[in-house]
């Protein structure tokens, strides 16, 4: 970061450092010699939930909380001219976010003579959650195989048990007898369906350029209708998010499938939240994208317990009694087609599904 301080050169090499700046997936905040914002990257506004025009000017403790910790390290390099490094700072904000960052504070000379101060704050836990994503997406890849495997293997002799209960059921005539057969059927039909459901949705993507918030309402107006106006959907759009390629009906089965689950956690009634916000040089699947749509739905139900939190997104998994374990393995598997990924929080009365999508045109 030393060719940073070199901030009196040439226009170009200027615009290359702002682009260079822009890039960077490390949170870098420029602060004056008062502790006010001169400068936020694209990164550091994610990471601060501000952006770098309305904080410009503004105090640094206006967006954190400098705990004495940190202003001993603010003060230590302002007094000593000399850059410092502290791993694993915990990092509270005003909003009430916390983070826990690795941290660099170098001086920045300026024409007084003060030195203001340079930032760069990297999340640990983001590091740790996208290694944490690697592995889950590695374990999920290789169930999906497993379960598909065995699905075909179910799904053959299925259609035998169907075809020798049709040829009993003529046998029998119209006798009573023909009501056993008639389940047979039945329940065989029911298991082909759940097999079909497990191998997942074959059809392939029909991307078109959409905006997310008419998926958004189409969930809304169907979960609404679904439970008789008993649950109510709270909207918590930004607008300011572009049209992105992606194929809404099967975003919509996404959506779809987590309210539908955090309706039954709340008993068919209760307020449930559907958020969208935008992150900047966000990396999903070992990929960095740089701009990624993030939404979020939450309930205020009873939780997911912590030992199915891992767990949550493999077939057959699932903490109700009524529930088949598919649909939320099915809308990880379509997030990821789409090249995202569905994340999971929860305690008891706060679950949040946080669905990420990469938003390049």
């Amino acid at each position: 970061m030393s060719s940073i301080s070199q901030y009196k050169q040439g226009a170009p090499q200027v615009a290359a450092q702002d682009q260079m700046l822009e890039a960077l997936a490390t949170a870098v905040i420029m602060l004056d010699t008062e502790l006010r914002i001169v400068s936020l990257n694209p990164a550091s506004e994610t990471l601060l939930q501000a952006s770098s025009e309305r904080t410009r000017g503004v105090h640094f403790d206006r967006l954190v909380s400098l705990n004495q910790d940190w202003q001993n390290l603010l003060t230590q390099v302002q007094s000593e001219n000399f850059p410092t490094v502290k791993r694993e700072m915990p990092l509270l904000l005003h909003s009430g976010a916390q983070y826990c960052v690795d941290l660099i504070i170098s001086p920045l000379q300026t024409a007084g003579g003060n030195p203001s101060l340079l930032l760069e704050l990297n999340p640990v836990d983001r590091l740790n959650a996208i290694s944490e994503d690697a592995q889950l997406r590695e374990a999920q890849a290789s169930m999906r195989q497993v379960i598909k495997g065995l699905a075909h293997e179910v799904k053959n002799p299925l259609g035998g048990i169907r075809g020798a209960a049709q040829l009993l059921a003529r046998e029998l005539g119209d006798g009573k007898l023909t009501e056993y057969t008639d389940v047979i059927m039945e329940e065989v039909d029911r298991l082909r369906t759940l097999v079909d459901r497990m191998l997942g949705p074959r059809e392939r993507l029909l991307t078109r350029f959409m905006n997310i918030h008419e998926v958004l309402e189409r969930v809304r107006q169907l979960t609404e209708a679904e439970s008789g106006g008993k649950v109510v959907i709270e909207r918590d759009y930004d607008p300011s998010l572009p049209e992105f390629k992606a194929d809404p009906d099967q975003l919509t089965q996404v959506i779809l499938n987590i309210t539908r689950n955090a309706s039954q956690a709340m008993s068919g009634q209760g307020t449930i939240t559907l958020r969208s916000r935008a992150k900047r040089q966000y990396t999903l699947g070992g990929k960095r994208h740089k701009l990624v749509c993030c939404l979020d739905i939450v309930d205020a139900g009873p939780g997911i317990p912590s030992d199915q939190l891992h767990q949550l997104f493999l077939p057959m998994v699932t903490s109700s009694t009524k529930g088949n374990g598919l649909g939320l393995s099915i809308a990880q598997m379509i997030a990821n087609r789409h090249g995202g990924l569905i994340q999971c929080e929860s305690e008891p009365g706060h679950t949040c599904f946080t669905v990420l999508l990469p938003m390049e045109t």
